[in-house]
Protein backbone atom coordinates (compact mmCIF):
# COMPACT_ATOMS: atom_id res chain seq x y z
CA UNK A 1 0.00 0.00 0.00
CA UNK A 2 0.90 3.73 -0.34
CA UNK A 3 0.35 6.57 0.73
CA UNK A 4 -0.32 10.11 -1.21
CA UNK A 5 -2.60 12.85 -1.49
CA UNK A 6 -4.83 13.69 -4.12
CA UNK A 7 -3.78 16.65 -6.42
CA UNK A 8 -6.26 16.99 -8.37
CA UNK A 9 -10.30 15.24 -8.85
CA UNK A 10 -12.58 16.18 -12.03
CA UNK A 11 -16.00 14.41 -10.41
CA UNK A 12 -17.27 14.95 -14.21
CA UNK A 13 -14.95 13.63 -16.10
CA UNK A 14 -13.91 10.67 -13.39
CA UNK A 15 -10.54 11.13 -13.35
CA UNK A 16 -7.48 12.42 -11.19
CA UNK A 17 -3.92 12.53 -9.88
CA UNK A 18 -2.72 11.18 -6.91
CA UNK A 19 0.86 12.28 -5.38
CA UNK A 20 2.59 9.73 -3.69
CA UNK A 21 4.45 10.89 -0.53
CA UNK A 22 7.42 9.31 -0.86
CA UNK A 23 8.41 9.17 -4.19
CA UNK A 24 6.74 12.70 -4.49
CA UNK A 25 5.48 11.29 -8.13
CA UNK A 26 2.04 11.58 -9.38
CA UNK A 27 -0.30 8.94 -10.49
CA UNK A 28 -3.28 8.91 -12.74
CA UNK A 29 -6.53 7.57 -10.93
CA UNK A 30 -9.50 6.99 -12.80
CA UNK A 31 -13.13 6.72 -10.81
CA UNK A 32 -13.13 2.81 -11.29
CA UNK A 33 -10.06 2.66 -9.15
CA UNK A 34 -11.69 4.43 -6.22
CA UNK A 35 -13.29 2.50 -3.45
CA UNK A 36 -14.33 5.61 -1.60
CA UNK A 37 -15.20 9.01 -3.24
CA UNK A 38 -12.27 11.41 -2.96
CA UNK A 39 -11.74 15.18 -3.28
CA UNK A 40 -8.41 17.38 -3.55
CA UNK A 41 -6.44 17.23 -0.54
CA UNK A 42 -7.87 14.63 0.78
CA UNK A 43 -5.14 11.99 1.83
CA UNK A 44 -5.58 8.32 0.50
CA UNK A 45 -4.27 4.66 0.56
CA UNK A 46 -3.74 3.05 -3.06
CA UNK A 47 -2.05 0.30 -4.89
CA UNK A 48 -0.33 0.63 -7.88
CA UNK A 49 -1.37 -0.90 -11.42
CA UNK A 50 0.37 -1.16 -14.80
CA UNK A 51 -2.48 1.38 -17.28
CA UNK A 52 -1.91 1.74 -21.04
CA UNK A 53 0.01 4.68 -20.30
CA UNK A 54 2.01 3.85 -17.38
CA UNK A 55 1.07 2.96 -13.40
CA UNK A 56 -2.30 3.99 -12.08
CA UNK A 57 -3.33 4.43 -8.90
CA UNK A 58 -6.25 1.43 -8.25
CA UNK A 59 -7.93 0.48 -4.82
CA UNK A 60 -7.55 3.89 -3.55
CA UNK A 61 -9.35 4.71 0.34
CA UNK A 62 -9.52 7.91 1.85
CA UNK A 63 -6.82 7.37 4.86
Amino acid sequence: MNNGTVKFFNNEKGFGFIKDENSEKEYFVHVTGLIDEVRENDRVTFELQEGRKGLNAVNVKRA
